[in-house]
């Protein structure tokens, strides 16, 4: 990554910063990290012995005000540049609970170390050129991935599989920049002026490979998110016996009483293909009860969003209730008699499938159903390939590939100067850069850091 240009400036406080960076409450073990210029002085005030040795875990005593024992714990020291934030870096392993991690905390602040912010210790990783800012992003999507697809898309770009496409796709933009430039500076050279044809086509392959990655952006919003599953019908159908049995686990109320479920409860199913992102909605019918309204209202709305709907009925009667359905969602509908093991033998149910969330009956063929469905309309997940994640990777490719578009409608119709044609090729290698993290800009990285949890 180029980190020309990064200074202690860009930062803003390059103060050596503490955190605890595992999640506070009782356990056995806890890690307090500390990093930056002072990590050593820090060490030897807190810490007895203080490491010598980098990389080498060292038992030691921990001590904070008045050198009172704060705790036992073993302490390790990165040197820089050889750490994860590219300077000095402490990690003490304390035990765990409320307030042992708490008390070596505060004599780190105490031995002149602040705070760290969200994301800080990660932030200091991209500025000091030991990620970019794709491979920062797959840090926090690895904490936050809640299905084995999201978890191995997040390794495969933290490992740089992305950051590889973007770039390579930048250099090829700067490539066709300097086409641009040797044609303009050295038109008279004796291998003569470079083609108009050659410059055509490589700007229109560009723009294909820009539009392929975009292309991927629904794909990895799926995996990233959960494909929306909707579960609707009328009150007392099965839908939340449905639910449940999917998710073998109890995570919706299920009774005899219409209308329990007031509201939608969301819950991730971690498939091999998709992960789903299953909805137990409110039952669709017309109520004067405020809260139930509101619960209506919230079924319509995940309706509109979702990728596939089951709508859900045991009788003729509540089948009747979805007639409409079609008509305010723009999802795949699989119908899903609820009941099957009331069904009189021989009778025939106008359904998809047939269910039974008591005998289990048809559940692994509905969630083959649900994912055939998928396949045939997102395709399968390429979660090898690199794939946009983030709204903030569509909007980056996305501007770089109108650039493109621009200069190849401006070359062709020969209605521009190619130096001045030439400026919505930077304007698209930039973009690019922008979303490595090869060009600094501090809002955008207040954006990727804003999410992250303090520690990381």
């Amino acid at each position: 990554m180029n980190t020309a240009g990064i200074t202690a400036s860009m930062t803003g406080d390059n103060r050596t910063i503490a955190a605890i960076a595992t999640p506070m409450g009782r356990g056995a073990l806890a890690i307090v990290r500390i990093s930056g210029v002072d990590v050593q002085r820090i060490a030897g005030i807190l810490l007895d012995p203080a490491p010598a040795i980098p990389r080498h875990a060292t038992h030691c005593s921990v001590f904070g005000a008045n050198n009172e024992e704060i705790d036992d714990a073993v302490a390790t020291l990165y040197v820089s540049p050889h750490s994860f934030t590219g300077e000095d870096l402490l990690e003490i392993s304390t035990h765990g609970g409320l307030l042992v991690p708490a008390s070596v905390l505060a004599a780190a602040i105490s031995a002149g170390a602040r705070i760290a912010e969200p994301g800080e210790f990660t932030r200091r990783a991209v500025l000091n050129g030991k990620l970019d800012l794709l491979q920062a992003e797959a840090i926090g999507d690895l904490i936050d991935a809640r299905s084995s697809a999201a978890h191995r898309l997040a390794l495969r770009q933290l490992d740089g599989g992305l950051s590889r496409r973007i770039e390579g796709l930048r250099k090829r933009l700067l490539s066709l920049e300097a086409l641009l430039a040797y044609d303009i500076d050295f038109p008279e050279e004796d291998d003569g002026p470079v083609s108009r044809e050659r410059i055509t086509q490589s700007a229109e392959e560009l723009q294909g490979a820009l539009d392929a990655l975009i292309a991927t952006g629904e794909q990895g919003k799926l995996v990233h998110e959960g494909a929306l599953v909707v579960l609707v019908g009328a009150p007392n159908v099965g839908k939340s016996s449905l639910f449940n049995a999917l998710l073998g686990e109890a995570r919706a109320i299920v009774t005899e009483i219409p209308g329990t479920t007031r509201d939608a409860i969301e819950a991730m199913l971690d498939l091999p293909g998709w992960p789903l992102r299953l909805v137990d909605t409110a039952g669709l019918r017309a109520t004067t009860d405020i809260v139930e309204r509101l619960g209506v209202e919230a079924s319509s709305r995940y309706l509109q969003r979702a990728a596939i709907v089951l709508a859900c009925f045991d009788s003729e009667e509540s089948a009747a209730t979805l007639v409409d359905l079609p008509k305010n969602t723009d999802g795949s509908i699989i119908k899903v008699a609820t009941k099957a093991e009331l069904v009189p033998e021989g009778v025939k149910i106008q359904a998809d499938i047939s269910v039974s969330a008591h005998t289990g009956e048809g559940l692994s063929t509905l969630l083959e159903i649900i994912e055939a469905r998928l396949a045939s309309e997102e395709g399968i997940p390429s979660l090898d390939a690199p794939i946009l994640t983030r709204a903030r990777h569509q909007v980056a490719v996305s501007e770089a590939s109108t650039q493109v578009r621009e200069f190849v409608r401006a070359w062709q119709e020969d209605e521009l100067p190619a130096s001045v044609a030439a400026t919505h090729i930077r304007a698209a290698a930039d973009a690019l850069g922008e979303l490595i993290g090869g060009v600094h800009v501090d809002d955008v990285l207040d954006v990727v850091f804003r999410s992250f949890c303090v520690g990381k």
